[in-house]
């Protein structure tokens, strides 16, 4: 008999694989959709389909009949600039007493559908390509759950709100009073009217002339703590593209010599600035889609540092934020302490009601020293001092958590354990209840410091040490400066593993290492706090058969007691965790690596669905003439993974833009075989915006400066 797996209380019980059909999605402020690819929803029931806000599902099924029948499928694709799903159907052949009376393929089926100010917004366009007039009857069925998101990823609920459903003036509404009390209404609207009006289904009789065309317009409107707002499907259309290209005005773009490589920068671009939410800080990237429509610290503050050189005002609307939701009081159902940044917020009536722990939540150790990096990146990247002057208190904070309640037991380094039994039971990036273990698949217990964090921290004292500097408080810079060096020391000495040729995965409770080979050494290159000849056995580990699948670099190299190819974090690959250890590679001059990286994860995305990479995907040793194997459950768009394209660019070419010199810097770039040349325009520094061309010749890189509208400087490094 198979023996008793113990899960967390927070395991969420996966309903259906995300990749056993294509889905597509939408996203605008905090209104999220999740179609398939005929743009309906729950039409085969279950999974992810739906579409949201706040957390909570305000339409869980939408589907299109023509004479009763789904239509036929032709084509499925998100705009390339994310505004708009576009679906073309044609009529299924229609049968009355027996004969087909309207063969298929006669009237084509144009739906446009996109998001706007908490509406989702619909043509269904229609044209006769018969010689004759044709009537047709068209129905659309639909419901509302109102499922919170995290029933929608399985976890059961004793009890819910009560729902009701009516027939409106122009449409039909959907009402929701929740356990939290609040009132959450869905209401769609029809033009023209249907011609016949139930509470879950509406029904149009069409007639079309030969070749004549016809529309019908429905809005969906989601109503929840907000203002609600319904313009006209052209007036609110043209508003979405404005304000799509409003949010990427003044970033820099990328051209190539290879047109694959293009499109999946350009998906990439795309993605992002769909995940991208005003806040009165500014810009911030919510964590992914269907699961993380959200702010996640960790998330925001990796997403920006990947993009620093791209668009440094990510990075600023991630401190605003960061900063105004920063802890000031204990909580520990919450793990709020005084200075620790948040991990995530969340807005459903389960977060509210405290069903969940998610409402504002600080259950991370690794947040806290990421923001207080990304601080100290961001000014070396803009030399804002306003901006850091402004969360100058906030840093300090940070940094008091760190030395006090980010190491309780004072022994130097920064540990984590959840203060209650309703949090996360491992707080770093990967904070899957088994994540963290020793060589012989026993799981460690806490309070554990993980590698990467002792690398983050170090990082943040040597960043807050610069800044420390620049605000003429120089005791605190001594201070930094000299924890950052005994930090380095101890890590080194309490991390190192000789035989495995890289650092633990992390410290126990005891102190005692576990002693496996895992992706998270890379952090420790990537942060800096590794001697240079560690990190150059660093590399190479990682860069062996049993870590490198071909693929990309897994979680967990293959041999290790948890490996598991198709696991969350014991054996996949990300690509985020890719592009921060190739960013680490960099750092220490380890060029040819960087560039493996950079060819594999290339690889991976020319054969996803959209060019999409994909939040992450099995660690499968990579086989000829087939792609990487999907992850059932991973988001996508990600956030962070978007950003590695960016990241890994930027590794391979050594790019550094820095305000104090006024330069940017190619130092020792390389190229991978697929490409030839990259073009990088409206390069910004200051008031400086350059065009850059780089070529490459066999091994050599060439540096030309196209054009440049300011003083700042180009310089290649070798």
């Amino acid at each position: 008999m198979d023996a008793t797996i113990e899960l967390p209380e927070h395991y969420i019980e996966v309903q259906g694989s995300l990749v056993q059909r294509r889905l597509r999605s939408l996203k605008h402020g905090d209104a999220f959709a999740v179609f398939d690819d005929y743009g309906d929803i729950g039409v085969i029931g279950g999974g992810p389909e739906g579409l949201y806000f706040n957390d909570t599902r305000f339409l869980s099924w939408y589907g299109l009949r023509f004479e009763g029948k789904r239509p036929l499928l032709l084509g499925s694709v998100v705009q390339d600039d994310n505004a708009a799903l576009s679906v073309n159907l044609a009529n299924p052949d229609v049968h009355s007493d027996g004969l087909i009376s309207l063969p298929r393929d006669t009237i084509a089926i144009e739906r446009t559908k996109f998001l706007w100010q908490a509406v989702c917004y619909e043509r269904i366009g229609f044209r006769n390509y018969a010689n004759s007039t044709r009537h047709f009857r068209i129905e659309i069925g639909f419901g509302a759950d109102f499922h919170d998101l995290f029933e929608v990823r399985g976890i059961a609920r004793e009890r819910r709100g009560t729902c009701t459903a009516g027939v409106t003036e122009g449409g039909v509404a959907f009402y929701y009073e929740g356990l939290d009390n609040l009132k959450r209404k869905t209401e769609l609207r029809f033009s023209p009217l249907p011609s016949r009006l139930e509470t879950n289904r509406a029904t149009f009789e069409i007639e079309l002339a030969p070749n004549a065309r016809k529309s019908l317009f429905v809005s969906v409107l989601c109503e929840d703590r907000n203002e609600l707002r319904c313009d006209s499907f052209g007036h609110a259309f043209r508003a979405r593209r404005r304000a799509i290209r409003h949010e990427a005005t003044g970033i820099a773009t990328i051209e190539s010599s290879n047109e694959l490589f293009n499109e999946v920068c350009q998906r990439s671009t795309a993605d992002l600035y769909m995940l991208m939410t005003r806040t009165r800080h500014g810009i911030y990237p919510y964590a992914g889609i269907p699961w993380y429509s959200t702010v996640f610290g960790r998330d925001g503050i990796i997403t920006a540092m990947l993009l620093l050189w791209l668009d440094p005002s990510v990075a600023k609307g991630v401190l605003g934020f960061l900063a105004e939701t920063q802890a000031k009081t204990f909580d520990p159902f919450s793990e709020a302490q005084p200075g620790k940044i948040l991990h995530e917020t969340r807005n459903g009536e389960m977060a509210r009601l405290g069903e969940v722990p998610f409402r504002h939540y600080y259950g991370t150790v690794d947040a806290t020293p990421l923001f207080v990096m990304l601080a100290g990146m961001y000014f070396d990247r803009t030399g804002d001092l306003g901006t850091i002057d402004a969360i100058w208190p906030n840093i300090k904070a940070a940094l008091r958590w760190i030395d006090t309640f980010g190491d309780a037991d004072g022994d130097g380094f920064v540990e984590y354990a959840r203060q209650t039994g309703s949090g996360l039971v491992n707080q770093g990036w990967k904070d899957s209840y088994d994540s963290i273990f020793h060589p012989d698949g026993t799981l460690a217990s806490g309070p554990i410091a993980l590698c990467e964090v002792q690398g983050y921290v170090f990082a943040a004292k040597v960043q807050a040490a610069k800044l420390a500097h620049c605000l003429n408080e120089i005791d605190l810079e001594i201070k930094l400066r000299g924890e950052a060096k005994i930090l380095q020391k101890n890590f080194e000495a309490a991390f190192w593993c000789e035989d495995l040729c890289t650092f633990a995965l992390a410290l126990d409770g005891d102190k005692k290492p576990c002693r496996v080979r895992t992706s998270n050494a890379g952090h420790a290159l990537f942060a800096g706090i590794a001697s240079p000849g560690l990190a150059a056995r660093v590399a190479e580990t990682l860069l062996s058969r049993n870590s490198f699948s071909g693929w990309g670099i897994r979680t967990v190299a293959s041999g290790e007691a948890r490996f598991n190819p198709i696991s969350y974090h014991n054996g996949s690959i990300w690509p985020h965790d890719n592009a921060m250890i190739a960013l680490g590679f960099a750092r220490y001059g380890f060029a040819s690596h960087t560039a493996k990286v950079f060819s594999a994860m290339f690889e991976a995305a020319a054969y996803q669905d959209l060019r999409r990479l994909p939040e992450l995907f099995c660690g499968f040793i990579r086989k000829p003439h087939r792609g990487p194997t999907a992850y059932p459950v991973a988001c996508a768009p990600q956030a962070w993974a978007s950003a590695a394209p960016f990241a890994l660019l930027g590794a391979c070419l050594g790019m550094e833009l820095n305000h104090e010199v006024n330069s940017v810097s190619f130092r020792d770039p390389v190229m991978p075989a697929f490409l030839d040349y990259v073009i990088l325009n409206q390069l910004s520094l200051g008031n400086s915006r350059l065009d850059v061309k780089l070529q490459r010749h066999g091994g050599d890189v060439t540096v030309n400066l196209l054009s440049r509208r300011g003083d700042a400087k180009v310089m290649l490094v070798k």
